[in-house]
């Protein structure tokens, strides 16, 4: 029996925004179904489209493309995905520079997962932390865009700094269900807390399953005095070998209900429409509980999550979309 439909009526609310997640491609196949995809995903007037970051060469210059035909294409505002792992100190400063000579003015920033077998303790180099990667991008920001000082109207020989045309925006991930090498829940809280005080003005929650995780831990983050929007991370999951997978590298269980549901029934068709319709009821919750925005992970298609955001009754163009667009 597919999960039950969420109530629209209270979660279709035309000013919720939306995000989605990208990949780079793999293959140049795979580069022009994206290049639908992003095309798509532009109909519906998102506030940005973030792409994953690998630590390879190729893999890089790959995020670098989709981030410029985002930009290029459609008036969609890109946001690039930098890690520490993979970096040095300089070799960050780099390749931010690198990313904001292309146009690109919205980082997310993430300390990244440490190579298979290492030590999950252990520095990871120069940056050993999302906060120290955000101070980076920041400072980079300053270095090429120093302040200016201009005359004040009306008082001759005062001054004041001029705004910046396009500040830079730097996300960060939260974890409603704990990080993976995180003691308890508190630890996380303080460390989001951390990347706000670091210049964070965006969080991005990674996976989870219940609505209660979500609405709890911006609840404590609250208490805690992080004040940045934190937006709800949800993934359309259609098939139980997906599921199995996200299971595997996460560490955060699925509903039973919704994992023996995939498992046992055959037909694809109906697997989507499960997932989808877990999805969407997910969303609708966090709406309902106040979340700020939504954010899609797409698997690189849009099919499953323009039809969670059809289902909500989003997607009409929204003000905070509007505002990142002219002020380009």
């Amino acid at each position: 029996m597919a999960p039950t439909e969420p109530d629209t009526a209270v979660a279709a609310t035309r000013r919720t925004p939306l995000s989605f997640e990208l990949y780079p491609p793999r293959t140049d196949a795979a580069a022009i179904a994206l290049g639908r995809t992003i095309d798509r995903l532009a109909d519906v007037d998102p506030a940005f489209i973030s792409v994953t970051f690998g630590a390879g060469g190729s893999s890089r210059d790959r995020s670098l493309t989709v981030l410029r035909y985002i930009l290029e294409n459609t008036t969609v505002e890109p946001m690039a995905h930098l890690t520490c792992v993979g970096s040095s100190h300089a070799e960050a400063n780099e390749l931010v520079r690198k990313f904001q000579d292309a146009g690109i003015r919205s980082f997310l920033a993430l300390r990244g997962d440490p190579p298979a077998g290492s030590d999950p303790d252990a520095p990871l180099g120069d940056l050993a932390s999302a906060a120290e990667l955000v101070q980076l991008i920041h400072r980079v920001q300053q270095e090429r865009e120093p302040f200016d000082q201009v005359a004040v109207e009306g008082n001759p020989g005062a001054s004041r700094i001029r705004e910046r045309t396009r500040k830079t925006e730097v996300a960060v991930a939260a974890f409603p269900t704990g990080h993976p090498q995180s003691r308890d829940l508190s630890r996380d809280v303080d460390i989001l807390l951390a990347k706000q005080v670091a210049g964070a003005n965006l969080a991005i929650t990674q996976l989870f399953w219940e609505a209660s995780d979500y609405l709890g831990f911006v609840e404590r983050a609250r208490a805690a005095g992080v004040t940045i929007p934190i937006l709800p991370g949800i993934m359309p999951t259609t098939t139980s070998k997906r599921l199995a997978r996200l299971t595997e590298l996460t560490g955060v269980q699925p509903p039973a209900s919704f994992a023996i549901a995939l498992e046992v029934e055959p037909d694809p068709a109906a697997q989507t429409e499960l997932g989808i319709a877990f999805a969407a009821r997910l969303a609708a919750e966090v709406i309902a509980g106040g979340a700020p925005g939504l954010h899609l992970y797409t698997y690189n298609r849009h099919e499953a999550v323009l039809d969670v955001v059809e289902r909500l009754g989003l997607g009409a163009p929204h003000q905070l979309a509007n505002e990142r667009n002219t002020a380009r």
